[in-house]
């Protein structure tokens, strides 16, 4: 087990916008909206809020079958079902789903005369003006065994050319600056690395406050450990699960292991896992969940355990930070630089390590509450107000680079 020490980079000063008589036309991928948001759309949605409170540019959201000036805040009644639907009846979906938006686009950026675009996911399509292009880790890459087949293929075709058309390449943390830089062979003064921020609304809470929420669930404040995140493999949650097992009894009754998160993919292997170890109840799996109750789940965990093998970011650390809960997660990746020294870092194959940290966190009040303020410190450097400022910079870099 050890604590990684990863000071936060200096704020810049803050970006002026040159004044002009128009704002600049921005087409945004917003289809990410469309589902029930994950990180991605998770970083969409609270980046877009954020400009648009800055109002320096002029927004259109690409929403896959149309446009719109007004960000989505819900998803599409029936989307998850819809997908699944086709990625049964239809060979290589992720081919078919490019090719039908792509027309779309190319209809609205013609319509609304954009000059630059921002695609949030990886992978812009052909645009004539400036291209921003966010990607946020190279798990596809560095650990394909933990991903759907038809995704890595996909990827690995569409890419290496994108980057290379792109004026300018946004990444989540310096760590997958220096995994695009040294994969794909990008310049790295084309890639700038900008934290992602959290939502005042992850605050801590008081037992009063959560327990009506938490009743709902047939949880007590302060007695249950939180894994939050999408199932798939990458998350490591096996191995959380393990750790939890080796507690001792007494523990474990007295303090359930909480899954939140929508189901993903390569699953089977994670269910099988919870199926044998999920005896008394000690382990619950909830499923993805409102926004509102998952603010009071953060606030009232004992900590949060994110043992992922690989993450570009990983926002529920952070959320966990700002919500005053201690954070146990992987010394690997980008973790490090999100957590610094406050978050208790462990090699994401060192179950005896997991557990001893979640053994430690729940007998020591004193070590809980001091992990606990000083992630709630560190938690206030990150800002999505900041995030939308140093990605208005690159706006600019890249429009310049025409």
């Amino acid at each position: 087990m050890s604590a990684a020490s990863n000071p936060l980079p200096p704020s810049r000063a803050p970006f002026a916008p040159e004044s002009c008589a128009q704002p600049i036309r921005v087409a945004v991928n917003a289809t990410s909206l469309l589902s029930p948001l994950t990180g991605i759309g998770q970083y969409t949605q609270n980046l877009m809020r954020a400009m648009q409170r800055r109002g320096h540019f002029d927004l259109y959201y690409f929403y896959g079958h149309g446009w719109g000036r007004e960000l989505r805040e819900s998803p599409m009644p029936g989307i998850v079902r819809a997908k699944e639907f086709v990625k049964r009846l239809v060979p290589n979906p992720h081919e078919v789903f490019r090719a039908v938006q792509r027309m779309q686009f190319r209809r609205g950026v013609r319509k609304f005369r954009c000059e630059l675009f921002h695609d949030p996911n990886y992978l812009p399509f052909d645009f004539s003006g400036a291209i921003v292009n966010t990607v946020h880790d190279l798990s596809f890459v560095r650990y394909p065994e933990t991903h759907p087949t038809l995704r890595i293929r996909f990827l690995e075709k569409h890419l290496p050319p994108v980057l290379e058309r792109c004026n300018a390449i946004i990444t989540d943390s310096a760590f997958v600056r220096d995994e695009v830089a040294s994969v794909f062979g990008i310049d790295p003064a084309k890639i700038h690395p900008i934290h992602l921020g959290v939502s005042p609304a992850y605050h801590p809470r008081s037992a009063d406050e959560t327990t009506p929420t938490l009743s709902n669930y047939d949880l007590r404040h302060g007695h249950y450990v939180l894994a939050v995140g999408t199932l798939e493999p990458r998350k490591n949650l096996i191995q959380g699960l393990r750790a939890y097992c080796t507690l001792p009894a007494r523990l474990r009754e007295a303090m359930p292991f909480v899954i939140v998160g929508m189901k993903g993919w390569l699953t089977e292997g994670i269910e099988a896992e919870i199926a044998s170890l999920g005896g008394r109840g000690q382990i619950r799996v909830l499923g993805y969940l409102p926004t509102a109750d998952l603010l009071q789940l953060y606030a009232g965990a004992t900590m949060l355990l994110y043992p992922s093998v690989y993450e570009g970011f990983g926002l529920p650390a952070l959320e966990a930070m700002a919500s005053g809960i201690p954070v146990i997660t992987s010394n690997r990746s980008s973790l490090p630089e999100v957590v610094g020294d406050v978050g208790i870092t462990v090699d994401p194959g060192d179950e005896q390590g997991f557990a001893d940290a979640m053994r430690m966190i729940t007998e020591d009040p004193n070590a809980r509450a001091a992990r606990g303020a000083a992630g709630l410190d560190r938690a206030r450097h990150f800002t999505w107000a900041r995030c939308a400022i140093e990605t208005e910079r690159v706006y600019r870099i890249a429009l310049a680079d025409l």
